[in-house]
């Protein structure tokens, strides 16, 4: 009796020992698993802050150009380059050097120049005596208008001295400014006594 006792209590005990083997190999099953699985946290969208109106810095030159008007520096103007003025003597039209004049003639002497300089001539530039008897003209002329490059007569009326002699009157012209520019011209007469007659006029 004792035996069976023992050998039933055996059995019980594996009984025990496996149903306990069982429960604790299918509680680590489900811990193993539970460890593999994480809650998955839901999704929030980000907000965004607020933010303030974007503005322009002002900057030092951004106000000086708000408060004053803006200077626009003028191009220097280019200077005009001065012209040269120049004269060139051509040819005596009238009354050639050493002519034979009487006492108090009328002499009406022309002189063929060119306007050799790089200037026009206007109502600026003069003729002056420069040497010799003005012999009845004024001192100062109106020089002829010419343009550069061109060719002119220059007129002068004269009248001969009374007493007999070799007379020479010189003449040159002058700027605006008042400067003496180009050849000289000049008259150059003999005047005779009243009983001869001259060879030219």
């Amino acid at each position: 009796m004792r035996i069976a006792y023992s050998v039933l209590r055996g059995i019980y005990e594996d009984r025990r020992n496996t149903f306990y083997g069982v429960r604790t190999l299918i509680a680590l099953l489900v811990l193993v698993g539970c460890a593999g699985r994480t809650t998955p946290t839901p999704y929030v969208p980000p907000t965004l802050a607020p933010t303030s109106p974007l503005t322009a810095p002002e900057t030092e030159e951004r106000s000086s150009l708000s408060t004053e008007a803006i200077a626009f520096e003028e191009p220097e103007a280019t200077p005009t380059p001065a012209c040269t003025p120049d004269l060139a003597f051509l040819d005596d039209l009238t009354i050639p050097d050493g002519a034979l004049v009487g006492p108090e003639m009328e002499l009406d002497k022309r002189w063929q120049v060119e306007n050799s300089g790089t200037c026009n001539w206007d109502a600026g530039y003069r003729l002056k005596l420069i040497a010799g008897p003005d012999m009845g003209a004024a001192p100062e002329q109106a020089l002829y208008p010419a343009r550069s490059g061109s060719q002119a007569p220059v007129r002068i009326l004269f009248v001969a001295p009374e007493e007999a002699g070799v007379y020479r009157s010189a003449w040159q012209a002058f700027d605006p400014r008042g400067e003496p520019f180009g050849d000289p011209i000049f008259i150059e007469i003999l005047v005779q006594e009243e009983d001869q007659s001259p060879a030219n006029n």
